[in-house]
């Protein structure tokens, strides 16, 4: 007669339902198992094994969005002959790419936690690729100013998306740092050569730079398809769904916002300008109160207790009013003023955003001796300090060269210094799962700022530049003022 076979308990090791058995997938404590919680497509989970592949492809995608974003710079007299613009509305060619940035920055950080950073990230670089192709066929100043409101939202899926690539690739330490110093010395270096490529290509036709950007674009969305890390597994949770009711408030609210900062130039006083604004102060409303009561909200309001987050976001918005504001306009002013051709007032932006991008780079070093809060004062009072030395200089047709230089190149030291701390805020500042829409966050707070910033100093320039550079002095030195009086107190 033949004997049962022992069977083994559920407590010996080789028990296929031991509760323990290391072999297990399954189990919530296996290194292979998702995380609880995780979202399809979230990196988070799985940090990606290629972090210098990912901060390449992140990088070369945020310099691109940046020279799309100030490539206008330097062809806005073309484009507005070819468009036949009027003086009134030629702020709005430089104002729809933050437009769209502003606008949904925070809808994109947060579909990029919710649904994946890296399909964010790379659906973004192609748009962006789509739309600034598209905007270098369009016809008049209506069509270009939507292809760059476009670009602006393709635009904010990178940026948003980037940076938590990057926090996912990098979780801390030195890596973390110099990695944000690369991604700071991208935003750096795509200001630089936005004008220069403008300036080169628009000696030929203003509408070349567009088409090669968006080319460029194009394929380096191709590459990160193939470079970037995809998640290691999917979890079994659906995502979270988005804040759509955020996003309804919040856009509209950030639009009416910087419309009335464009209209502005025209007269503040008109009643399209108030009504304008008080729809944003109502919609903006409206937003904190929804946040308030979704169960995932597009900004956890509570992070503002939090100083790192409140630094990064006001430092985030006085560098695009003091710095990117005037900066914006300095081409346009030097060309104006001392009747400079385009293609040399765009290599005198390269001292400004050369040394800004060099800086960032180097940035890495400080990070043991100067906390970000610090770093960004510091790069506030040197902004400040270059183009203080500025005045007088901007629109003589004898232009005193040393102090020119000298303080483009001050200016632009204190540029790479802000640029670098504040990515790195914007990740450290919030929990690890949120880092794109920390991002996103932070983004926010400088578009705002510079869209705001340029409307300002087109409207001060309009008495002579001397009047805008003060004003970006100023605006500096409260940011430094600021960042210092709001950093953690250890």
């Amino acid at each position: 007669m033949r004997t049962a076979q022992p069977q083994p308990h559920p407590d010996r090791p080789d028990h296929p339902d031991r509760p323990d058995r290391p072999d297990r997938p399954d189990r919530p404590d296996h290194p292979d198992t998702p995380a609880r919680g995780t979202r399809p497509g979230d990196a988070s989970a799985h940090p990606p094994a290629r972090g210098p592949a990912t901060l390449a492809v992140t990088a070369l995608a945020t310099a691109l969005a940046l020279m799309n974003y100030t490539a206008p710079m330097l062809t806005l007299p073309a484009m507005a002959e070819a468009f036949g613009t009027p003086s009134s509305a030629q702020a709005w060619l430089l104002n729809g790419t933050p437009l769209g940035l502003a606008a949904l920055l925070l809808v994109a950080g947060a579909l990029a936690d919710a649904h994946g950073r890296r399909r964010v990230f790379l659906l973004g670089t192609l748009a962006l690729g789509v739309t600034t192709a598209l905007g270098a066929f369009a016809g008049s100043t209506a069509l270009f100013t939507a292809a760059r409101i476009a670009q602006g939202a393709a635009s904010a899926a990178i940026l948003a998306g980037s940076l938590g690539l990057l926090a996912d690739a990098y979780p801390s330490g030195r890596d973390r740092v110099r990695a944000t110093g690369v991604w700071g010395a991208a935003v750096s270096g795509g200001i630089a050569l936005g004008p220069l490529l403008a300036g080169a290509l628009g000696l030929v036709d203003w509408r070349l730079a567009y088409v090669a950007l968006g080319a460029a674009a194009v394929l380096t969305a191709a590459a990160g398809t193939r470079t970037l890390a995809r998640p290691a597994a999917e979890p079994r949770t659906a995502p979270a769904r988005p804040d759509l009711a955020g996003a309804a408030t919040l856009a509209p609210a950030l639009g009416a916002l910087l419309t009335a900062l464009t209209l502005g130039r025209d007269g503040w006083l008109r009643p399209v300008i108030g009504l304008l604004l008080l729809a944003s102060a109502a919609l903006t409303a409206l937003f904190l109160l929804v946040e308030r009561r979704v169960a995932r909200p597009m900004i956890d309001l509570g992070l503002l207790r939090r100083p790192e987050f409140r630094v990064s976001a006001v430092g985030a918005l006085f560098t695009g009013l003091a710095v990117i504001g005037l900066f914006s306009v300095v081409p346009a002013m030097i060309q104006r003023g001392a009747g400079m051709a385009p293609l040399v007032a765009a290599w005198l932006f390269v001292l400004w955003s050369g040394t800004s991008f060099v800086v960032a780079l180097q940035a890495r070093r400080l990070s043991g001796r100067l906390s970000a809060p610090h770093q960004l004062a510091v790069g506030f009072v040197l902004s400040a300090a270059g183009v203080l030395a500025l005045l007088g200089a901007l629109d003589s047709p004898d232009l005193p060269w040393p102090r020119l230089i000298a303080g483009l190149v001050v200016a632009g030291a204190g540029s790479g210094l802000l640029n670098a701390a504040l990515p790195r805020l914007a990740v450290d500042s919030v929990p690890p799962e949120r880092a794109a829409m920390g991002s996103g966050a932070n983004n926010t707070a400088r578009y705002i700022g510079s869209a705001a910033g340029v409307a300002l100093m087109l409207a001060l320039s309009g008495s002579g530049p001397d009047a805008a550079v003060v004003a970006s002095a100023v605006l500096a030195l409260a940011g430094a003022v600021l960042t210092v009086a709001g950093s953690p107190r250890r």
